[in-house]
Formats: C-alpha cells, sequence, structure tokens
C-alpha cells in the first residue's frame, strides 16, 4: 500500500501564521518604542525633559505600575526620580532621598549586575528598605539595571509592578539595548548639569569679586582689597581733598599712575585737566620746553610758541613720573614753580604765574640721589610733603586673584573671546611667582595669556611666566598708619619752616592748608614744639 502523503492541517497553518504575526507586530512594537527611547534621549539634555520624553516611552515596553531612575548622591544616599507621565513634554520631577545601604539598587550599582525578582518576599532578609518601599506600594515583582557608559555607571533603571511574576519572561535583550541608550543619555545629562552648574558658580564667583572691587573702594582702576593698599587708599583720601604736594614712591608696574588720578580725581580740580610728564621719556634738552614751554626763536628749531605742561595744567594737575631723572638745572626752575608758583619759558624773561598741583612719582631712592648729588635736597623736601609709598605685588598677593579676574574681564572683551574661569594650577604658579615687575607685569602675563588661549578656561604656559629675578628693594617702607604717616609729615614741613605757620614761608602754605586748620590738626595729632627747638 503505497504511503498517503501528510499535509499540515488549516487550524495548524492558522495557528502557526497567527504566531508569526504576533511576533513581528511584537518586533515592530518593540523596535518602535526603542526608537522612541533613542529619540527621546538624543534630543534632551535637561533632566526634566529627558526624564519626561523617556517616561513617555518606556512605559510602552514592559509592563509597570512604578517605574523610575535612582541616581548615587552624596552621604551614601540614592536620589529616587519617580518617571510616571502625565504628557509627553518636559515633566519637573520630585526627587526622593533613601539611604543606600539595604536596597537592591545599591547592590545593582555597585557590582553593575541586573537583578529580577518574582516576589518581594525574596527581598524582605537581603534588601530590607527595598522591601518595605515595596510592600508599603503594593508591588510584588522588580527589575533593576544599571545605567553604564563606558567605564561608568551613572544610576540604576527599574520597574516594578504588582503583579507576580511579571518579570519571570523578560525581554532582556531589548531590555539591554534600551538601558545601554539611557545610560549614555544620562551621562551626557549629568555632564551637560555639571558644566552648567559650575559655569553659574564661575558667573556668581565672578559678580561677586566684581561687586567686592567696586564695593571696598571706588578708585577705579585701582584694585585690591589688602590691608596693605586699603592703607594706601586711606592716605589718597586723605590728602586728595587738599593742596598739598605728593611724592609717590614704589616699584616699577606698582601703580603709582592709577594712584596719581584717584588723588586728582578726589581733589576740587578734578574739573580741570590731570596733565602727566614722563620726565625719563624726554631729552635732557628738550625736558625745559617741555614742562615750561618756549617762545618763538628760543633755540634752533623753535618756530613757533609752545605751551608747556604747566601751562596745560593750570588750575588742575600735574603728574611728573620718574621725578628722580630730571637734569639738575630743571631741578632748580621745578622748585621755583612750587615755591614761587611761577615760571619762565624758555627763552623768555618774563615770569607767567601758574596755579598748579603738583603729584611726583619715581621709583628711585632719592634720599640716595640726594647724598650722591644727583638730586637737590630742597627740591626732595617740597615734594616729599606727603610720601605714598605703593606696596610691591609680593607685599598684597591675596590681591592676585582679584587682579587676574579683573585683567580677565578686560581682555576677554576687547579680544572677543568667552572665558569662564583660571584653573587653579594658573593660580597657583601665579600666586608662587615673586612679580619684580609687579601689577604691570601681571598684566602683561594675562594679556600673553589670554592671546594664545582657545578654549574657555585660561591656561599659562610655562613660557609666558619667566623665572624670576631679584625683587627690587622698596623706596619706602609702606603699612604706616595713616595718622602716623600724616604726623610726621606735618613734623616735617615745621621744622622746616622754623615753626613758622602763618605767611608765605609758612608751614601751613608748604602743606596747603588755612592756618587755623593746621593748628587744629597740630592739636588733634598733639604735635608740639620741644623746648630744644625754640
Amino acid at each position: 500500500m503505497a504511503d498517503t502523503p501528510t499535509t499540515s492541517s488549516p487550524a495548524a497553518s492558522s495557528a502557526e501564521l497567527e504566531a508569526l504575526l504576533e511576533q513581528q507586530r511584537r518586533m515592530a512594537e518593540e523596535l518602535g518604542a526603542l526608537l522612541d527611547v533613542n529619540r527621546a534621549v538624543s534630543r534632551h539634555l535637561e533632566r526634566d525633559e529627558l526624564f519626561g520624553a523617556l517616561a513617555a516611552s518606556l512605559r510602552k515596553l514592559i509592563e509597570t505600575d512604578r517605574f523610575g531612575i535612582e541616581l548615587p548622591i552624596e552621604g551614601d544616599r540614592l536620589q529616587g526620580h519617580l518617571l510616571t507621565p502625565r504628557g509627553t513634554g518636559a515633566e519637573p520631577t520630585t526627587p526622593g532621598v533613601l539611604p543606600a545601604k539595604g536596597t537592591a539598587c545599591d547592590w545593582v550599582l555597585q557590582n553593575r549586575q541586573w537583578l529580577v525578582c518574582d516576589g518581594r518576599d525574596e527581598l524582605r532578609e537581603r534588601f530590607p528598605i527595598t522591601f518595605e518601599v515595596m510592600q508599603e506600594q503594593g508591588m510584588e515583582s522588580l527589575v533593576a539595571m544599571p545605567l553604564q557608559s563606558a567605564e561608568r555607571c551613572r544610576g540604576v533603571l527599574f520597574f516594578m509592578a504588582a503583579r507576580a511574576g511579571a518579570y519571570a519572561e523578560l525581554r532582556r535583550g531589548l531590555l539591554e539595548q534600551v538601558a545601554s541608550a539611557v545610560g549614555v543619555a544620562l551621562d551626557d545629562c549629568l555632564a551637560h548639569e555639571e558644566v552648567r552648574s559650575l559655569r553659574d558658580r564661575l558667573a556668581a564667583e565672578n559678580r561677586y569679586l566684581q561687586e567686592e572691587i567696586r564695593q571696598e573702594h571706588h578708585f577705579g582702576d585701582i584694585v585690591g582689597s589688602s590691608p596693605a593698599l586699603r592703607g594706601v587708599l586711606e592716605l589718597v583720601d586723605a590728602v586728595a581733598p587738599t593742596a598739598a604736594t605728593v611724592l609717590i614712591l614704589g616699584e616699577t608696574g606698582t601703580g603709582k599712575e592709577l594712584v596719581a588720578r584717584a588723588i586728582h580725581e578726589r581733589s576740587p580740580r578734578s574739573g580741570r585737566p590731570l596733565v602727566k610728564v614722563n620726565c625719563s621719556a624726554i631729552s635732557a634738552g628738550l625736558v625745559e620746553s617741555e614742562l615750561f614751554g618756549h617762545v618763538k626763536g628760543a633755540f634752533t628749531g623753535a618756530v613757533g610758541t609752545r605751551s608747556g605742561r604747566f601751562e596745560l595744567a593750570d588750575g588742575g594737575t600735574i603728574f611728573l613720573d620718574e621725578i628722580g631723572e630730571l637734569p639738575l638745572d630743571t631741578q632748580a626752575k621745578l622748585l621755583r614753580v612750587l615755591q614761587e608758583r611761577e615760571y619762565e619759558p624758555v627763552g623768555s624773561s618774563a615770569p607767567r604765574r601758574v596755579d598748579v598741583r603738583v603729584i611726583a612719582a619715581t621709583n628711585r631712592d632719592l634720599e640716595k640721589a640726594v647724598a650722591a648729588g644727583s638730586f637737590r635736597s630742597d627740591l626732595y623736601y617740597r615734594l616729599s610733603v606727603f610720601p605714598i609709598a605703593l606696596p610691591s605685588l609680593r607685599e598684597r598677593r591675596e590681591d592676585i586673584r582679584l587682579l587676574v579676574h579683573f585683567f580677565v574681564e578686560r581682555f576677554a572683551r576687547q579680544m572677543g573671546k568667552r572665558i569662564e574661569g583660571v584653573s587653579e594650577d594658573t593660580f597657583a604658579r601665579l600666586l608662587a611667582y615673586d612679580w619684580p615687575g609687579n601689577v604691570r607685569e601681571l598684566q602683561n602675563a594675562i594679556e600673553r595669556a589670554m592671546v594664545v588661549t582657545r578654549g574657555p578656561w585660561l591656561e599659562l604656559a610655562s613660557e609666558l611666566l619667566p623665572a624670576p629675578s631679584a625683587p627690587a628693594t622698596p623706596a619706602r617702607p609702606s603699612g604706616a598708619r595713616l595718622d602716623e604717616v600724616t604726623r610726621q609729615h606735618v613734623l616735617d614741613v615745621l621744622e622746616r619752616c622754623g615753626w613758622v605757620i602763618d605767611g608765605a614761608q609758612g608751614a601751613a602754605k608748604g602743606l596747603g592748608l588755612s592756618p587755623s586748620t593746621l593748628r587744629s590738626r597740630m592739636k588733634k595729632l598733639g604735635i608740639v614744639r620741644s623746648q630744644a627747638t625754640r
């Protein structure tokens, strides 16, 4: 008997086809959900937006009544974000905090392994805190998976269900892809938060520092709050309203011109010009013409009459920088201006009256110059009615951070660069350097660093900060109290004037005070003429 060929029954074929269609439908559903997850994680860097988008897509993938993300935070704790969407947009989460010890999520985080539980009783002894949470919420099943990116485990993704054994037949391959995508997205999100937090902190620090600069004093470009600088600014405030001649002493680059400008701007002469003269930059043959002017034909090349700097400063202030470089014969003419308030232009015998306040500055030791015969003693005493010694940057290192922020902001504005901060390594090197060129050298170093910096952080290359040379010796020690300095200077003037207060040669005129004001100040400072000087 021939074998009868067998054929599948129509019912079997229909069942297989239905199963195949169901498998295809499920795969399409899973693929769609996975695409939703990838779209969600690729579009959002803000935590609420990311978590809201994840919630809308993840709940389609797996049976769940409660799911979320646990993140480790300081203090050995976990911060849980429940993902329970009410819409599809950004959804603020309300984090809950639990101690990490005794939780299933902490075990997953530490071991970077999955954990699947078909009933909460399985967790009672091993993870008591997780058991209590599930019991309170009426949850039976749990699956928790690590969220990894590269070598880091940023958090844990967990799902809970009220039905026991809900995750017995878990589609693990799909969820591994989901966990991988969420891990990368979470890593990007948290990194973005760290950068934003750092940016906000730096911006707040910069606002604070700038506000501190403005509030500590109102001295424009004079930046700092160190005790040494405060002492200088107290002297500036004391002498500015008077007509007293000021001698500013300090190393190169300490800001002598800034102090001169601050004195002028706080004086009754602020409405008139501040005329600046760098005595070392003018040749000896032209210095008198530069200061006092000349008439036509005064010397070869004098084709017309020219006003000098003193005439330009009439009613205002003249700042004579590097005063120690003046030739001796010019020093004699300057002394006449200080004593008589008059001068003669080069080539003229007609004296001209002038009302000018003189502020001089030097980085030289004028007392040694007087002893060496290169500077007139009488001019020195006339100039040093009120000396102000500026501290070197080495003596005010606590101001370096303020100065760096000030210069970075200035040069960033000029160069059109965005600088978010300065590395601590750079600050450490700046603080350790001796700064023989003082604030000017620091400014130049920051400007050079700004030119070569390409990123948002200012870095100081080693070649931009030369090895320190031996520091210059300050012209005069700083840090004396205001009343001590004032008392000594009033005494000096009184002694030079033979204790005569009134009159053209009296101490009151030399100090730019009225006789009654001087007597009042002498009483306040406890200045009494000794018997030996009578």
